[in-house]
């Protein structure tokens, strides 16, 4: 007898709540289609905005076609596969423990066989077309190949072949043998729960339908390994086997004809499965099977091994001579420093006197203003209220100034947000919606008080506007919000504050930048896409409102070329009156034959990458080919996206060209006002130095030996941390003026001496581009830059200066050490700024307090750097010696004056360190006297107070700074 409570039933789901469940699966699916319609239509329109619809929908094209084509693939080998085992299940199945395990797995199956496979297939065709539509690229680029003229010295194909075509084989390789596997593991399982194939019982394990399905499908699997063992011999050019990259003498004399005979039984082993359709037994292919494994254990792994033991390693550099000669070509070649010229420098300096002075006139401006230190400067400065914002570090560029072209370190006046306590939806997306000027400051001078000489801030302020800028509201930036609503809104988007009877400046945008959002449908979508209701309800939005967003420069023009791997530093530049963004793009590749490999983000990493948020580390692909390929441009006002053809020998970029036809435009129809403010990218810069501490070696023996390899020294200023290169105008030796390039040094390895000064051209022009590397002779090469910051804290004056600086809490902030070629010898100049004591609400900021330069065995620090120049060259400055003692043609009176300061310095250290007040006074009064009898000598004393600062620091003479805090300085006993 069956009890059944009344009504269970039909709470299971009889009657109406039976529909319950389809409804839920019926609007779960439709709420997916509608977020994915909304994801996709609203990029369709932000690319639409700034005329890139082609490349997404190029992109979306290539994704539905690898989607469809190869999820397609799997499901109909696969499902071909389960149907063909299903059709040749034995009729009857022997009687035994096994199968009536089976059977109970069978009864559930077999009702819901259609559903269940249709689910698991559709599930396997989802995850592989997913992931095969992420390989566009390689399709694409394979499509659209363009030559490169290069021939690799082994198996003489051109190098498209291993950059383009090659990754396009292995890619379809995969997806087929990924197939073929998961076709015998899904064929296995239906042979085995229908009885085909059996663990367990007397006679044949597999039924001879079964054994002949399953020989077709391993004897596929043996045939893709034939193609695949012949493919991996052009995989040899990409080698790691020998002492460089590349097919080594044991890749080609051991290894190449090992993969050839291994893909020849391979095909052998394949026949001996396939003819098992013909015949009963496994013994064929089972003795096909073991030669192929044996053979690809002695072939491929033991005997290269034996050859590189016993043939290559006692004449390691005989052998591998030629192959080591292929490396360094293909290197130099891969990473375009094949053109660096290497010249000697140092062994023969100038000294005469006349000679020198004459090449100092021709110096010009040095840039001693450090972008990466001023940025609080500017912030403090020219930040005018506290809704902007600069960022942390500062761009490098040239202006025409008065008839002349200055470096000048140049930023915008970004937003960053409305006010703390007066945030709302409307002011956060309606009114305080861009950020406002333009600022530059002249790189090689300061104003009065140690602060930096503005050339312009787009702001309505007296000083006269030297860079002219139409246009200065910054709609598009490195720090724009999330998204705006502009010119339509309402509601007046604040330009700046004034004494204006409105209190403000404010405009109304009137560019072509953004989407429309004049209709329902756009308000909804967007309203979902940012999950904000307010962006559908808010009646503050009219008919010419639009919609800004994703508006980075560098987002921006990653979306527009999705094939550029891009600068981490975007910069802005005047050009016509309006503001643009310049952002780099490099064509990369990992594919390029002999060419040694690299982490892409390791060898740009520096102090600036690692502790700066305004440049953007690179991430760590690996790359063995780089070209700066395209110079990209974004309207900070209205958005506009061009991208220019820069290198125009670059294969891949032709390559890219094809399949986005139209997007990127001639490097003939670049501006001329606009290609005078490109400049060499850092990053590709970082890059090939990096290269050149190896590959500046061309000789395959000095190569083999390590000779005269170099390193990318330190920054002296940051522990840890690798000195990153420095924009500079210089005059190279040998040329006649000085231009605008991009420099680093290179240190022996493990030695902190100077090996090498490297530039390279960055005004376009005929010089751009050109590396040129002085090498310092090596059995006398100079100080390098630990040891020069070194020399500047222990000198004997310049330690006075500094700890001058350092009174009343002030800190000093070391900038960038320059290293400039002058008079056959090195100058190094390194700005010494200071920053007062203050806490955050006082908000100290950095500014010069003195200049620090060293040539040959002087040092100075100087106000100027003309002063410093000019005493360095006329012999008032105090030479370092070992000891660290003064030297030079000094009185008597001036050697004990500077004695005693020194020792005064010393003292007042120590009881510093031990708290010992008294102490501290009776050095502090030591220090006073030594300085006034230097002065006295006829010698320049260092000041003893430091530099002006902002209010809230304290001041040395131990009187309360004005925010009440006391100062560090003692009491005089």
């Amino acid at each position: 007898m069956t009890f059944r409570t009344p009504g269970f039933g039909r709470r299971l789901g009889t009657g109406r709540t039976r529909l319950l469940l389809p409804v839920l699966v019926a609007l779960a699916v439709l709420l997916v289609a509608f977020m994915v319609f909304t994801s996709t239509y609203t990029d369709l329109l932000w690319y639409r905005s700034i005329g890139f619809s082609s490349v997404y929908t190029t992109q979306l094209q290539a994704k539905l076609v690898l989607f469809f084509g190869a999820g397609l693939l799997m499901v109909l080998v696969v499902g071909a596969n389960v149907v063909v085992a299903y059709r040749l299940r034995p009729a009857y199945r022997p009687l035994s423990v096994e199968q009536q395990g089976l059977e109970r797995y069978r009864a559930v199956i077999d009702p819901r066989r259609r559903l269940i496979a249709g689910a698991l297939l559709g599930a396997l065709g989802v995850l592989t077309g997913s992931s095969v539509a992420g390989q566009w690229p390689v399709w694409l680029a394979f499509l659209n190949r363009t030559p490169f003229g290069v021939k690799d010295p082994q198996f003489h194909k051109d190098v498209s072949f291993y950059v383009f075509t090659y990754p396009f084989l292995r890619l379809v390789l995969g997806v087929i043998f990924a197939t073929v596997i998961l076709s015998i593991l899904a064929a296995v399982m239906v042979h085995y729960l229908y009885g085909g194939l059996r663990l367990q019982g007397p006679g044949d394990k597999a039924s001879p339908p079964a054994r002949a399905h399953l020989s077709v499908l391993f004897g596929l699997f043996i045939l893709l390994k034939a193609v695949a063992y012949w493919f991996d011999r052009y995989g040899l050019v990409h080698s790691e086997r020998g002492v460089a990259t590349g097919a080594s003498y044991t890749d080609v004399n051991a290894l190449l004809p090992a993969k050839t005979i291994l893909a020849v039984i391979a095909l052998l082993c394949a026949a001996m499965f396939f003819s098992n359709l013909l015949r009963r037994g496994m013994m064929l292919p089972g003795v096909g099977f073991t030669l192929l494994v044996l053979s690809a254990i002695l072939l491929g792994g033991v005997y290269p091994l034996l050859i590189q033991q016993f043939q290559v390693k006692p004449d390691e550099l005989a052998k591998e001579r030629q192959y080591i000669q292929r490396n360094i070509q293909f290197t130099r070649q891969a990473y375009g420093v094949d053109g660096a010229k290497v010249v000697p420098y140092g062994s023969q300096p100038v000294t005469d006197k006349k000679k020198l002075q004459e090449e100092a006139d021709s110096l010009g401006g040095v840039r001693v203003l450090d972008p990466n230190v001023v940025g609080e400067t500017f912030q403090q400065l020219q930040r005018r209220r506290p809704f902007y914002r600069f960022p942390d570090t500062l761009d490098i560029d040239r202006y025409p100034i008065d008839g002349r072209t200055y470096d000048t370190i140049v930023a915008l006046r970004e937003l960053s947000g409305a006010p703390a306590g007066q945030r709302s939806w409307v002011k956060d997306h309606m009114v305080y919606t861009h950020g406002y000027g333009f600022v530059s400051a002249f790189g090689d001078r300061f104003a009065s008080g140690g602060e930096p000489q503005f050339v312009t801030n787009s702001m309505p302020v007296s000083q006269t506007q030297q860079i002219k800028v139409a246009q200065p509201e910054i709609y598009f930036g490195e720090r724009s919000p999330r998204y705006s609503v502009v010119g339509g809104s309402g509601q007046q988007e604040l330009n700046y504050p004034d004494n204006s009877p409105s209190g403000q400046q404010s405009s109304t945008y009137d560019g072509q930048g953004g989407v429309s959002i004049d209709s329902f449908l756009h308000k909804l979508l967007y309203s979902a896409k940012f999950q904000d209701k307010n962006l559908l309800l808010s009646g503050a939005i009219n008919k010419n409102a639009r919609i800004l967003y994703d508006r980075s420069p560098r987002e921006m023009v990653h979306k527009a070329a999705p094939w550029l791997t891009l600068d981490g530093d975007p910069y802005p530049a005047v050009v016509n009156g309006r503001i643009l963004w310049i952002v780099d793009g490099y064509t990369t590749s990992n594919s390029y034959p002999y060419s040694e490999e690299m982490s892409l983000g390791e060898a740009t990493h520096d102090t600036i990458t690692d502790t700066r948020s305004a440049v953007a580390r690179q991430a760590n692909d690996h790359i063995n080919y780089l070209r700066n390929s395209v110079k990209a441009t974004v309207d900070a006002y209205d958005g506009t996206v061009h991208l220019y053809q820069w290198d125009e020998n670059d294969p891949i970029t032709k390559t890219w060209m094809k399949v986005f036809d139209g997007t990127v435009q001639p490097r003939t129809s670049i501006p001329p006002e606009l290609e005078s403010h490109f400049r060499y990218p850092q990053d590709q810069f970082k890059v090939q130095r990096k290269i050149l501490t190896k590959y500046h070696v061309t000789d395959p023996s000095a190569f083999y030996n390590g000779e005269g390899f170099w390193e990318v020294p330190q920054d002296p200023t940051v522990k840890g941390k690798r000195q990153p290169p420095y924009y500079q105008s210089l005059r190279m030796p040998g040329e006649d003026a000085a231009s605008f390039s991009l420099t680093t040094v290179f240190n022996p390895v493990n030695n902190p001496q100077l090996a090498a000064f490297m530039a390279v051209g960055s005004t376009p022009g005929r010089d751009y581009g050109q590396i040129q590397i002085l090498q310092m002779p090596r059995n006398a090469q100079p100080t390098g830059p630990g040891q020069v910051q070194n020399s500047f804290e222990t000198d004997t004056q310049v330690k006075g200066d500094l700890f001058a600086l350092r009174q009343g809490g002030t800190k000093t902030v070391p900038g960038n050490l320059l290293t400039i070629p002058f008079g056959g010898d090195l100058l190094y100049v390194e700005p010494m700024y200071t920053k007062a004591a203050g806490g955050k609400e006082q908000e100290p900021y950095p500014i010069l307090g003195k200049i620090l330069v060293r040539y040959r065995e002087k040092i100075v620090a100087a106000d100027t750097f003309g002063e410093a120049l000019e005493q360095v060259l006329g012999g008032t400055s105090t030479p370092a010696s070992p000891s660290g003692t003064p030297g030079g043609q000094l009185s008597a009176a001036a050697q004990k004056a500077i004695s005693d300061l020194n020792k005064a310095v010393t003292d007042y250290e120590n009881a510093q360190k031990k708290g010992d007040y008294p102490g501290m006074g009776d050095a502090w009064k030591r220090i006073k006297d030594a300085q006034a009898a230097l002065t006295a000598a006829g010698q320049a004393a260092p000041k003893t107070t430091p530099s002006p600062a902002p209010s809230g620091s304290p001041s040395p003479s131990g009187s309360p700074s004005p925010s009440g805090s006391p100062s560090a300085t003692p009491p005089s006993s």
